[in-house]
């Protein structure tokens, strides 16, 4: 069972989804590593030098390659849902599932390391509450294809996992 875990960036997705891989008992791969790996550059680089247009491109081919992973945890993202039919190829590949957490808490989290993420390494602390607020909101249309929703905010790992167990017969 393929398992793609979507969400805003600093929701989680790589740290509660390794958890979740371990738990379940799959590999877990994610998707910027594989991206750089690809690029032979980070993803900060890959955004300066060649700009987010061409990353998207190399984003929606490295996540085909994940049809290569059939038992695996994959961390996705933050956009990788909004772009090139990329959240109906998940959809039609595995389970989709949509960590979500409330804006305030995304906006601690990303703070402490907003040079990492090309997205808002050029914007003041204050703007970025707003920022995420309104990305949220854009992307909340794709983000809400996913076909299981849990905030992390009120979920443990070990309760997600039970929830996909009873959801994906596959799991059991």
């Amino acid at each position: 069972m393929r398992i793609y875990v979507i969400g805003y960036m600093g929701s989680g997705k790589t740290t509660q989804g390794q958890k979740l891989a371990k738990k379940l008992g799959l590999d877990f791969y994610d998707l910027d590593a594989l991206i750089e790996d690809a690029a032979g550059m980070k993803v900060a680089e890959i955004f300066a030098e060649k700009g987010e247009q061409h990353f998207r491109e190399l984003e929606a081919d490295v996540l085909r390659g994940t049809v290569l992973f059939p038992d695996a945890v994959i961390a996705c993202g933050g956009g990788t849902p909004c772009y090139y039919n990329n959240m109906q190829w998940m959809n039609n590949r595995g389970a989709t599932v949509w960590f979500h957490l409330p804006p305030e808490i995304i906006a601690g989290r990303i703070k402490k390391k907003k040079a990492k993420r090309p997205l808002i390494a050029h914007l003041p602390d204050e703007e970025i509450l707003p920022f995420i607020r309104e990305k949220l909101q854009e992307r909340s249309y794709f983000y809400g294809k996913a076909q299981f929703h849990f905030d992390l905010s009120e979920m443990s790992v070990k309760e997600i996992a039970a929830g996909l167990c009873e959801a994906i017969p596959q799991l059991r």
